[in-house]
C-alpha cells in the first residue's frame, strides 16, 4: 500500500485545461471525502517573502487530506520549514495557451460572453478588436517579451530571475519538475494525464476519467471554451516561436519526461498529429520508441516521490 499523500498542491497554469480540472476535483472532493481548498485570488502569481510565508502557513494548517488550488508560481515550503507537498500540473503548446489567453481576456467563453468584461472591465474597444496579426507583427506589448514568458515561472518559483526569459529560469524550472512534482502532464493528452493522476492518487483521482467523459460533465466542460478564437498567420506563429524560444524547450522538456512516464507504466494513447515546430531553433526531443527497461519497482518509485 502505498502512503497516503495528505497535501497535494495543484498550482494550475492559467489556460492549461484548469477549469476542467476544477470542475472535476469538486465532484471528486465531494465523493472521496478530501478538502479542496481553493482561492479567490487569481491574477496575483508572484509574492512578496511576507505573502509566501502567509499562503504556505494558511495552505499547511488546512483540514487534511487536502487539495490547494490556485495560479501562483511553485512555493518552496521546506524553506519556511514546512513540510513540502506533492506537486501536480498541466501545460499545453505555448502558442496555443497564448491565444486562448489573448481571446479569452477580450471574449471570454460559451458560459456567458459578458463574463469577459468583468476580467477586463478597462479594456477600450480599440484593443478589444485588435487584430492578433497586427498585436503580434507590430510588436504591441501584450504579445512580445517578456509577456510570453509565462509557463516556466509556475515551476521556477518565486526568485526574482525567475520571472527573467533565460537558462537560469529554464533549468530552475526543469529540476523543480524533477524534485517538486510527482506529474505534470500535457493537456493535448488530458485523458491519459487522469489515467495517470488516477493510479498515482486513488484517493483523490479514483474514477476520474469515467467522470470526465460522462456526457454531462463534457456539456458543462464545453462552456468553458473560448469564443471567437482565430488563427493568425504563419508569419505570425513564427514570430511567436522565436520570442517563446524558452517556453517551447520548457514544453518539449516536460512532454518528454511525460511520454517516459507512459511508456513505464504501458500507456500507448493515439493522439491528433502535432503542429510541425521550427527545427531550425529548437532542437528535436530525444525519442524513445520502444518501453523503457527499468528495473526499479513501479510501486517503490511512486513511494520515493512522496517523501521528498
Amino acid at each position: 500500500v502505498l502512503p497516503f499523500p495528505s497535501q497535494v498542491v495543484y498550482n494550475r497554469v492559467g489556460k492549461c485545461g484548469s477549469r476542467t480540472v476544477v470542475l472535476l476535483l469538486r465532484i471528486l472532493s465531494e465523493k472521496h471525502g478530501f478538502n479542496l481548498v481553493t482561492s479567490d485570488i487569481h491574477n496575483k502569481t508572484r509574492l512578496t517573502k511576507n505573502e509566501q510565508m502567509e499562503l504556505i502557513k494558511n495552505i499547511s494548517t488546512a483540514e487534511q487530506p487536502y487539495l490547494f488550488t490556485r495560479h501562483v508560481h511553485f512555493l518552496n515550503f521546506s524553506r519556511f520549514g514546512g513540510d513540502q507537498p506533492v506537486y501536480i500540473n498541466i501545460i499545453r503548446d505555448p502558442v496555443n495557451r497564448f491565444l486562448s489567453n489573448y481571446f479569452f481576456r477580450r471574449f471570454g467563453d460559451w458560459r456567458g460572453e459578458q463574463n469577459h468584461m468583468i476580467r477586463t472591465p478597462s479594456m477600450r474597444q480599440e484593443e478589444r478588436y485588435l487584430d492578433i496579426n497586427v498585436c503580434i507583427l507590430e510588436n504591441y506589448p501584450e504579445c512580445s517579451n517578456p509577456r510570453l514568458f509565462y509557463i516556466i515561472p509556475y515551476f521556477c518559483g518565486q526568485h526574482p530571475r525567475c520571472r527573467e526569459p533565460g537558462e537560469w529560469a529554464l533549468e530552475r524550472a526543469k529540476l523543480n519538475v524533477n524534485e517538486n512534482f510527482l506529474l505534470v502532464g500535457i493537456l493535448e493528452e488530458l485523458e491519459d494525464v487522469l489515467l495517470l493522476l488516477e493510479r498515482f492518487l486513488p484517493h483523490y483521482f479514483k474514477d476520474v476519467l469515467s467522470i470526465y467523459k460522462n456526457p454531462e460533465h463534457r456539456k458543462l466542460g464545453n462552456l468553458t471554451v473560448t469564443v471567437k478564437k482565430t488563427v493568425p498567420s504563419p508569419e505570425a506563429i513564427q514570430v511567436l516561436y522565436q520570442r517563446m524560444r524558452y517556453e517551447y524547450e520548457f514544453y518539449y522538456y516536460v512532454k518528454e519526461q511525460f511520454h517516459l512516464l507512459k511508456r513505464k507504466f504501458g500507456l500507448k494513447s493515439h493522439i491528433r498529429k502535432p503542429r510541425p515546430r521550427p527545427e531550425f531553433f529548437i532542437p528535436s526531443p530525444l525519442e524513445t520508441e520502444e518501453p523503457i527497461d527499468d528495473e526499479e519497482d513501479d510501486e517503490k518509485w511512486l513511494e520515493d516521490i512522496y517523501k521528498r
